[in-house]
């Protein structure tokens, strides 16, 4: 005789429960009753769960039924897993429950605070109970200090970050401009490459948190090898339009960011050749890990940004 092999994937909990029931009544009828099922309904459900295993569980007589050996084992065993399951359902709301509480997200007006807005809402009506906070930075290092000194759970920035204690995951990949003079000689180009600005001095703000993402921002050093030309320094991101528009020099910039800081006297061209900038949710270890994984979910559905399978 070849042995029958299940998995417990096979057993409908429905099924499982019925005769569970049945087996506690002794009665496919009083088991009815209990589960406020009718009668054929209980009598299928024990029916396909014999099916399913291979074996009979019960005898029916004219008063009620007996259990056959192989029904008394799974009397014993399904019990312990059905109460197994039940608790593991309890303990799943629970760390569904878990999601709920404050969420403090830091966030920069000219930069993601658009975009903060619409996840802020969101997660709010996603999840019962949230509350979303939203705390203004001046810059990236200001965003940085927020979440280290323990003022945020979570914020918007772009990578590269160069800081061990901040954690990230990149929820959307955004193309790079160039940011020039309206009176630049390439202005009016529909694109450009990093062999066009070459010799460009590119504009530094101030304000990012390592020299690894200052050199990422200049693009430096260039495909060829040879280094960026570094331009001056200037205190603020808002600096870069007007130094721009005066002729200091060209900015390298994330697209997006043309929306948010529009500009009469500079014109953002695309950059064809350069890496794109990845946006990313950033934390710390004291920060939420459910509320972070939420936020992490939930703005990648609104970007559409899909994690490459070889990701960390």
């Amino acid at each position: 005789m070849v042995a029958k092999v299940f998995v417990v994937n096979d057993i409908d909990l429905r099924h499982l429960r019925s005769f569970l029931a049945v087996a506690r009544e002794r009665s496919i009828t009083a088991a009815g009753t209990a589960l406020h099922l009718t009668q054929q309904a209980v009598s299928t459900h024990v029916n396909r769960l014999e099916r399913t295993l291979g074996v009979a569980l019960l005898v029916r007589t004219s008063r009620g039924v007996l259990l056959t050996a192989a029904g008394e084992e799974l009397a014993a065993g399904g019990a312990e897993l059905v109460d197994d399951i039940d608790r593991l359902a309890e303990r799943v709301r629970a760390a569904a429950g878990s999601e709920s509480g404050t969420l403090r997200l830091a966030c920069c007006p000219v930069a993601t605070s658009l975009f903060a807005v619409d996840v802020a809402e969101i997660l709010e009506e996603a999840v019962a109970g949230l509350r979303v906070t939203l705390t203004g930075a001046r810059h990236p290092k200001h965003e940085a200090e927020l979440l280290t000194g323990g003022q945020a759970d979570a914020a918007f920035m772009w990578l590269p970050l160069g800081d061990a204690r901040l954690h990230h995951a990149v929820v959307r990949t955004d193309p790079r401009a160039v940011v020039l003079s309206a009176r630049h000689p390439l202005a009016d180009r529909p694109a450009l490459t990093l062999a066009d600005i070459a010799g460009e001095p590119v504009l530094r703000p101030d304000v990012l948190v390592s020299a690894e993402a200052q050199r990422f921002w200049l693009s430096d050093p260039r495909p060829d090898g040879t280094p960026a030309p570094a331009g001056p320094l200037v205190p603020l991101v808002e600096d870069c339009l007007l130094e721009v528009g005066r002729g200091r020099g060209i900015w390298l910039a994330p697209r997006p960011l043309e929306s948010l800081m529009p500009a009469a006297n500079v014109r953002w061209v695309p950059l064809t050749d350069a890496e794109d900038f990845d946006l990313a949710v950033v934390w710390t270890d004291r920060a939420p890990q459910p509320l972070i994984t939420r936020l992490i979910t939930e703005v990648r559905t609104i970007t559409g940004y899909a994690e490459e399978p070889h990701a960390a």
